[in-house]
């Protein structure tokens, strides 16, 4: 007689799989992916470490799925950012702040994210979700063209570079080795930062002395 498995069962499986996800994203969160360590998430989440290769055929399509998840939520802010009012270089404005705003209040997922060495798999997350900032700020390129309060130009190549400067230009603050020894830094620093980050992507893209 074949085996079937009962809804209890289906569910207990969801339930594990579940917590494995949440206690990695948690790991993730607080020492980046090299410190997302098998044995770590599954005393975390109280399930054998086989149970893991269960649910995911490698540590790498794992963390595949935490950087999808993660990433998501940050597309889906600066998404929300530039459906809000105001003209289209307004609201790009807001959405890059968000970003960096974001990046800079949970630095450790943030770095993760967007700078931390990876294993290909999660590399290729990475690139997929940079095409996804791209394709959101080039509309919004676009919108601003058609609007005029941004000049006719490139609108992909342009939603390229923005992605490239926002991200390299938190890189640096980001770091695990900066963050430790500027713990004391304030939300002014921040600010600061963000103002100027803002500042020299929105007078790339309008030609604009702010």
């Amino acid at each position: 007689m074949a085996y079937r498995e009962t809804e209890k069962m289906r569910q207990r499986k969801a339930e594990a799989r579940k917590r494995i996800v949440e206690c990695t994203y948690q790991c993730v969160e607080e020492g980046g992916f090299r410190s997302a360590r098998v044995t770590r998430i599954a005393g975390l989440a109280g399930v054998a470490t086989g149970t893991i290769y269960r649910h995911f055929e490698s540590r790498e399509d794992l963390f595949a799925e935490i950087f999808r998840l993660a990433t998501q939520r940050e597309v889906d802010k600066v998404s929300e950012a530039l459906a809000t009012s105001g003209n289209a270089a307004e609201r790009l404005e807001r959405a890059l702040r968000q970003f960096a705003e974001r990046a800079l209040r949970g630095p450790m997922m943030a770095w993760s994210l967007i700078a931390e060495p990876v294993d290909p798999k999660v590399e290729e997350e990475r690139l997929a979700y940079r095409k996804a900032y791209a394709k959101l700020f080039e509309k919004a390129v676009r919108d601003g063209i058609a609007e005029g309060c941004i000049p006719d130009q490139d609108a992909r190549q342009s939603s390229t570079c923005l992605v490239g400067a926002i991200a390299e230009s938190l890189v640096g603050p980001l770091s695990p080795t900066q963050t430790s020894q500027s713990a004391c830094a304030t939300t002014d620093d921040n600010d600061s930062l963000v103002d100027s980050i803002i500042r020299f992507c929105m007078q790339g893209l309008t030609g604009i002395r702010r």
